[in-house]
């Protein structure tokens, strides 16, 4: 769902075959973590990020996913290092492909993968909620930006591999700016009125 788009309690219990309680519970919990927005005159909607808090949000996580990637090159597990570079080729064959909407999935996918080999569950925690709150930050709809988003994972991944921390560090936070900025580019050009696609 798009930000500033409604959440109708009826339709999500219909859809899920429940009754309103639940889903009033998951929009509650939704709100807490800043993903929904409630109001008692709008009702609930899919929160819309100023771009101020968004850059804020970019800032944190560029730090934390920084830290991430030098304790996984540090700590970083065999097995779990495999399971990062099969989901690294799934990533890359399904922007090959064309098939975008697979891309959100396999992102969180990726980024779980190098949050398990940390060996540092505060950490992983913290990353998650911060990733489901930046969710639309990271999954553009430019295919040429999901193409370098894979492409940067790469070279994180590598540097991870190669028990190189200060290179992983150095890879995960530009990859994040990266993307951050390129999100606040389409915010302000749509904001502006301007239809045309700025560089990536």
């Amino acid at each position: 769902m798009k930000p500033g788009e409604r959440l109708v309690e009826e339709r999500f219990a219909e859809e899920y075959g429940v009754s309103r309680n639940p889903v009033r519970e998951a929009i509650r919990a939704l709100s807490s973590e800043g993903l929904v927005d409630v109001s008692s005159r709008k009702g609930a909607h899919v929160a819309e990020l100023a771009p101020e808090k968004v850059q804020e949000i970019i800032e944190i996580r560029a730090l934390l996913e920084s830290h991430n990637a030098r304790l996984a090159a540090r700590h970083g597990n065999p097995e779990t290092l495999k399971n990062a570079t099969a989901i690294l080729e799934r990533g890359k064959s399904a922007v090959n492909a064309g098939r975008h909407m697979r891309l959100r999935e396999l992102n969180d996918q990726f980024h779980e993968a190098l949050a398990e080999a940390n060996n540092n569950q505060l950490l992983s925690e913290m990353l998650g909620a911060l990733r489901a709150r930046s969710a639309l930050l990271f999954s553009p709809d430019n295919p040429d930006r999901q193409a370098r988003n894979w492409e940067e994972h790469a070279g994180i991944l590598e540097a991870i591999v190669g028990g190189d921390e200060e290179l992983a560090a150095e890879r995960a936070m530009a990859h994040v700016l990266g993307a951050g900025e390129a999100h606040l580019r389409r915010v302000r050009s749509v904001s502006s009125g301007s239809e045309r696609e700025l560089p990536q």
